[in-house]
């Protein structure tokens, strides 16, 4: 039988600071040849602060938070895409994420062939992903464009292709950041329907959104992050209430 949960235990997470750093040449130089310029003093930025929860098998959790509060950077912690700088994070299950659509697609690679470089990133195999082709296809509807490289793509035709590579196989762990907001009617409903399938396969949810009514619907529990901190936990319904407060949105 399956124990598929998440324990976090004091994890903190930090920003190096050299990812902020001036590294053109041209700062370089400007830097050599200024008089008496002081630059600020840049530090790592910790992200996630002591987060401490158990999620088990069973639960659906949103999280509330305003733009840069660590709910994204949260949910890439569970996803694995961002190591933890202290603590302890167990997440038992197959984790599948829908964030960052357009990462891992090859530009010069057609769209029938970025499928099965997409699915390698996800840790599907090349039969697996040979066997689903055909299905992704017809749900990314893009026509003759799937055998087209990838760099003549738009924007929402790429988010598509991804969308239906992603969404072919579910997971225990389901990780949604927002909803996915490309397309036109007809394939919004086959997403929004596709994403109500994976929910009700999955055994943990957990949801990032700004929109009240998706969270309330969707979920039972809640967490609300502000600047890394994890400062309430509770009821859906009394999380929405919190942030409301802690924003002055009340």
């Amino acid at each position: 039988m399956k124990n598929n949960h998440i324990l976090l235990e004091g994890v903190d997470l930090y920003y190096s600071s050299v990812a902020f750093k001036e590294r053109s040449l041209k700062s370089l130089l400007g830097g050599l040849f200024s008089v008496n310029r002081t630059k600020p003093e840049i530090h790592d930025v910790h992200a996630l602060k002591n987060i401490n929860l158990e999620i088990k098998a069973g639960e659906r959790v949103g999280l509330l938070g305003h733009n840069g509060a660590g709910k994204s950077t949260f949910l890439k912690m569970l996803a694995g895409l961002y190591p933890i700088s202290n603590g302890i994070r167990v997440v038992e299950g197959t984790v599948r994420s829908l964030f960052d659509l357009s990462l891992g697609f090859e530009p010069d690679a057609s769209g029938r062939e970025n499928i099965l470089y997409r699915g390698l990133l996800l840790g599907l195999s090349p039969t697996f992903m040979r066997e689903i082709e055909d299905e992704v296809v017809a749900f990314a509807d893009l026509g003759e464009f799937i055998d087209y490289p990838i760099k003549t793509y738009s924007a929402g035709m790429q988010v598509r292709l991804a969308f239906a590579i992603s969404t072919a196989v579910g997971g225990d762990v389901l990780l949604l950041d927002e909803v996915i907001g490309a397309g036109d009617a007809n394939f919004m409903a086959k997403a929004k329907q596709r994403i109500t399938n994976l929910i009700e396969q999955s055994e943990i949810l957990i949801l990032a959104s700004h929109d009240f009514g998706a969270l309330t619907s969707l979920c039972k529990r809640g967490l609300v992050f502000h600047h890394g901190e994890l400062i309430f936990d509770g009821a859906i319904q009394d999380s929405v209430q919190y942030y409301k407060k802690v924003n002055g949105l009340e």
